[in-house]
């Protein structure tokens, strides 16, 4: 497991340069918020009275990190579909914003070819692609990125892009208060995390490399609460990708009323799985006993769980502190896995079959 330590074998084994993706989510929010400071919104896009938010993969995770790190200041409901169709009550009531990284999801084409027919408040935000051309030719509001800086080219590593593109789009038509302050208090912890969890910090003085070798050989499981459940669900989809690790995610309180008594059966639970949890002080304070007694329940099962505390002082920075510490960790679970972390050789296969 030394090789997290070796750069020279990591970058050898990681051909696409996930790692450059990794050192660049500072410039891709730096990106997207010179691009939605020059964006032109309608005053009818203030009036929508729901929001839908299209996206699949990695295109739809910002949605969740704004839902659950929004949820007590959104004063407007929000769904997030991962589909092709939209709702029956989609209306011109309806705010849509229809998210595809490449801008060839074929999903999210269908999704806005409805949301245009339906005549809702449409935005997108895309790199270009068939989605870009559908927003220029129906003259449609798009946040269009370059994806410059994101080498590696994989969309759950351009999160910079969709998930602070999409914040930027809700606090333009004035949903959420996330300006200038809060993009740099963002990239502030970005810094700072990357010195925490990045390649050159040592195994000895790296929480992200550690976990890695923790969790070795294991289904990771994600348990978050309140802010941080976008994080879980994001931390699940990337140790999928990255690690080519069977794993998910779940929510506290929900999770303990059904899952702690999952953990019996099968017995190889024992072996196969682990959980790691991300508390936080502003959780509140029942939800916080709930994450003592669920770590108990799962020592009493002897399931290996981890406890993730997180250290910055506000919900905003433990948002991002937890998204750098999800991305490092599923990249160097590859990486100890011995494979390269960009490739998705199954979903390539799937997306041919389909085809044909």
């Amino acid at each position: 497991m030394k090789i997290l330590d070796d750069v020279k074998k990591i970058k050898k084994l990681d051909s696409k340069n996930m790692l450059g993706s990794l050192e660049s989510l500072y410039y891709q929010i730096e990106e997207v918020f010179e691009i939605a400071k020059k964006m032109k919104l309608s005053g009818e896009y203030k009036k929508a009275n729901r929001i839908l938010v299209m996206g699949m993969g990695g295109s739809a995770l910002g949605a969740h990190i704004i839902k659950t790190f929004n949820f007590d200041s959104l004063k407007l409901p929000l769904e997030i579909i991962n589909g092709y169709h939209l709702p029956a009550y989609a209306d011109k009531n309806t705010l849509v914003i229809c998210s595809s990284y490449s801008g060839s999801t074929e999903e999210i084409l269908n999704s806005a070819a409805e949301a245009k027919k339906k005549k809702t408040k449409l935005l997108i935000i895309c790199s270009g692609g068939k989605l870009g051309e559908f927003a220029k030719l129906n003259k449609i509001p798009a946040l269009i990125f370059t994806t410059n800086n994101n080498p590696c080219g994989s969309p759950r590593m351009g999160l910079g892009y969709s998930i602070f593109g999409q914040l930027l789009l809700f606090d333009k038509i004035g949903l959420i208060k996330f300006g200038k302050k809060e993009i740099d208090e963002v990239l502030q912890v970005i810094k700072t995390s990357d010195s925490r969890f990045g390649v050159n910090v040592s195994s000895a003085n790296n929480p992200a490399k550690r976990l890695a070798e923790e969790v070795f050989g294991k289904s990771v499981w994600f348990v978050g609460a309140e802010h941080l459940i976008g994080n879980a669900h994001v931390a699940g989809n990337q140790m999928n990708e990255n690690a080519k690790r069977f794993s998910g995610y779940f929510a506290i309180p929900e999770l303990n009323h059904h899952l702690l008594e999952g953990m019996i059966y099968p017995k190889t639970n024992k072996s196969n799985l682990a959980f790691l949890l991300f508390t936080s002080n502003f959780y509140d304070l029942r939800v916080q006993k709930r994450f003592i007694i669920t770590a108990d329940v799962l020592n009493k099962n002897k399931i290996k769980n981890i406890t993730y505390d997180c250290y910055l002082k506000t919900k905003l920075g433990q948002v991002c502190e937890v998204l750098v510490l999800g991305s490092y960790l599923s990249y160097y679970c590859g990486i100890l896995q011995g494979i390269d972390p960009t490739a998705i050789p199954f979903v390539d296969y799937f997306k041919e079959r389909l085809k044909k």
